[in-house]
């Protein structure tokens, strides 16, 4: 293991460490390059992140991250309330605003359905989703998951528990590539899907 003369620094390391996709030695990058900066931007650094944990809210309609208990999408008067568009996390709402063609409102699941990772039915968003659908407001939802086994399962889940609602149910068609993460397809792909979203029957497709 590398050797570091500060126990402070081997420390600060070590917590960026933990980050997704970094390892010690970018982390030592990041950590050498915040001690370069000024004071006050390391410190508008940390006070930025400590201020985003302590204060940043889920809203209660749709689970997005939001600043109030309901975000700017679900408050905009603007927006199709009549249209949610079901997705898997926050990434994949921001992907599917940067296309820019879609203006209903969306449900952020947490997460699909995932045996093998010990995820299921109980541990996302979907009996909320059932209580938005069950209001009467909700004359469509489209599911847009990303094209793998794990979101073809939570597909065909939803279907089930929203079949006897009557509400129009749709999926992305598939410009997105079986197997594809939603979050990196590209706009153009992705808002394609959504414009030309197919009914989901709940049968293979």
């Amino acid at each position: 293991m590398q050797q570091y003369s500060s126990t402070l620094l081997e420390k600060a390391v070590g917590e960026f460490a933990k980050l997704p996709g970094i390892g010690r030695k970018t982390a030592l990058r990041l950590v050498l390059h915040l001690l370069r900066q000024p004071e006050a931007e390391a410190i508008a650094f940390a006070d930025a992140v400590a201020t985003l944990r302590r204060e940043v809210k889920y809203c209660k309609v749709c689970h997005n991250l939001s600043d109030t208990d309901v975000c700017d999408i679900c408050s905009q008067p603007s927006r199709d309330s009549s249209t949610v568009c079901v997705v898997e996390t926050v990434r994949d709402v921001i992907a599917v605003e940067n296309t820019s063609l879609y203006r209903g409102l969306y449900h952020v699941l947490g997460g699909v359905i995932s045996p093998m990772d010990g995820i299921g039915p109980a541990d996302l968003e979907i009996d909320s989703l059932v209580e938005r659908v069950r209001s009467g407001k909700v004359k469509e939802v489209i599911l847009a998951l990303s094209p793998t086994m794990e979101g073809d399962t939570t597909n065909f889940y939803i279907y089930r528990k929203l079949e006897a609602t009557g509400v129009a149910m749709s999926v992305l068609s598939r410009g997105i590539s079986v197997g594809d993460e939603l979050e990196y397809a590209d706009e153009a792909t992705l808002g394609r899907s959504i414009v030309n979203r197919m009914p989901f029957t709940g049968k293979s497709y």
